[in-house]
């Protein structure tokens, strides 16, 4: 009778079988049957909000780099967005208390677990945006940053702006044909909490001025006779100067030893500065900023040229490698190298701000960056180094000068080839003394009233000439 086949079996696992090898295996079979264990969430370090005219700023500051998709829903208006990768914590809740009543486009956010590993912010909205939406990579004291720049669906007019505020009303009139030299201020010098200058009116025979609340310069001694009255109907051109703090919302600038922050001061400074400005006889201010946000470079350039500045100041305050430096500084455009090391280090550092503050560069425009550095003329240099020669003068006559005459290098903020341009350093915050003096109210004030007595001093020898409206 045949024999039926021998079916040979072997181990599953060749060669000595130990307690070892059999563990072994069984560990393996386990972690093949268990789905892989999710990576580790993204953690939010910081939220934070800058709400201003122009755009508001949202940033979630984190510990990478995160992936967001977003939409917009209208009726009623709302911006959705979904962050990959991403688990709720109680900083990412934190972002619902941050939204101010005043925000001009964000009424409120929510936010929630969309579904595992999704995390979605919902912002209601007051009217409807045009979103950015963009990550920045860690630089100076920040991580990764993901960012949701909130624009107008019509980008904000400097001009109109200026007019909502009334400060854009004083026309073109038939006043004196150019702005006398060391005009006294209209009114007296104070904060104001308002300022606004009515339209002037013509006068049939010149009447003196009143007396001067702010010091005439020690090189004018006497106050020139008032002009003659004009012809009738000529119409004189008026003064508008851009007033540029420098840094803002997430760049906070230079930082002294006491935790005082560079954006802070200059703003408070070019507020003061616009005040005493507008004192002059047809004169107009415009602030590249108003409040705490930031402004790219290039954009305040734009805004700058929008209105037809005759004259554009930067004001800043900042720090040096080493406390003891001291001194202030005015600063000109150089299309040949820095005229200083210091000038040259100064200037690479002011024109990281784009960097730090944060630019969508998708959004970014390079071709306008290069035709306002190939378009820089002589002419414009040379009327900036009068301007600034005329700044520093004063200045030095209220505080120490860090050199004796304007220094030139390649500020990206003073690239208008249209328009005089110059960056005041009013002091160095990182000296412990000079920071001390940037947050007293009386040095504040000094240092406006010095900057205005050098812009009226240059404008006197320099009447701006007619010009056509740019396009």
């Amino acid at each position: 009778m045949p024999q039926p086949p021998q079916i040979r079996t072997e181990p599953l696992i060749s060669g000595p079988i130990t307690r070892r090898t059999v563990l072994k295996a069984g560990g393996t079979l386990l972690l093949s049957v268990l789905p892989a264990l999710p990576a580790q969430a993204a953690q939010i370090l910081a939220v934070r909000v800058w709400p201003a005219d122009d755009y508001t700023r949202v940033t979630l500051e984190n510990d990478t780099d995160l992936k967001a998709t977003h939409f917009t829903v209208p009726d009623p208006q709302r911006l959705v967005v979904d962050i990959e990768g991403l688990e709720l914590n109680p900083t990412l809740k934190g972002l619902v208390a941050k939204i101010q009543s005043n925000d001009p486009y964000i009424k409120q956010v929510r936010v929630g677990q969309n579904r595992p590993g999704v995390v979605r912010l919902v912002f209601d909205l007051k009217e409807e945006i045009k979103p950015q939406v963009f990550t920045l990579a860690p630089v100076g004291t920040y991580n990764h940053r993901l960012i949701f720049d909130l624009y107008p669906i019509r980008p904000a007019d400097p001009i109109a702006a200026m007019i909502e505020k009334g400060e854009w009303s004083r026309q073109d009139a038939p006043v004196s044909p150019e702005l006398p030299p060391h005009a006294p201020p209209a009114t007296p010098v104070a904060p104001p909490v308002a300022a606004t200058t009515p339209a002037p009116t013509p006068a049939p025979t010149p009447a003196p001025q009143p007396p001067a609340v702010v010091p005439e310069p020690p090189a004018v001694a006497a106050r020139p006779e008032p002009a003659p009255a004009p012809a009738p109907g000529k119409v004189v051109r008026m003064i508008t100067i851009a007033l540029d703090p420098g840094h803002g919302g997430e760049d906070p600038g230079a930082i002294g030893a006491s935790g005082a922050r560079e954006k802070d001061l200059v703003l408070s400074i070019a507020k003061r500065l616009k005040f005493k400005l507008e004192q002059l006889p047809n004169v107009r201010v415009m602030l590249t900023r108003d409040g705490d946000y930031f402004v790219p470079l290039g954009t305040r350039v734009e805004k700058a040229r929008k209105v037809q500045a005759d004259l554009f100041i930067s004001i800043h305050a900042d720090a040096f490698l080493r406390p003891s430096a001291r001194g202030s500084s005015v600063f000109v455009l150089s299309e040949k190298g820095a005229t200083s090391t210091a000038a040259r280090w100064l200037a690479n550092k002011e024109n990281l701000a784009d960097s730090i503050g944060g630019i969508n560069m998708k959004g970014h425009d390079k071709q306008l960056a290069s035709v306002l550095l190939d378009l820089s003329t002589t002419a414009q240099i040379n009327d900036s180094l009068k301007v600034g020669s005329a700044v520093l003068g004063e200045i030095g006559g209220i505080a120490r000068l860090h050199k004796g005459s304007v220094e030139q290098a390649g500020f990206a903020v003073l690239k208008a080839p249209d328009i005089p341009s110059i960056l005041i350093e009013t002091a160095f915050i990182s000296n412990p003394e000079e920071e001390a003096r940037l947050k007293d109210n009386g040095y504040q004030d000094e240092i406006a009233t010095a900057i205005t007595k050098g812009i009226r001093r240059y404008f006197s020898k320099n009447p701006p000439l007619a010009k056509s409206r740019m396009t």
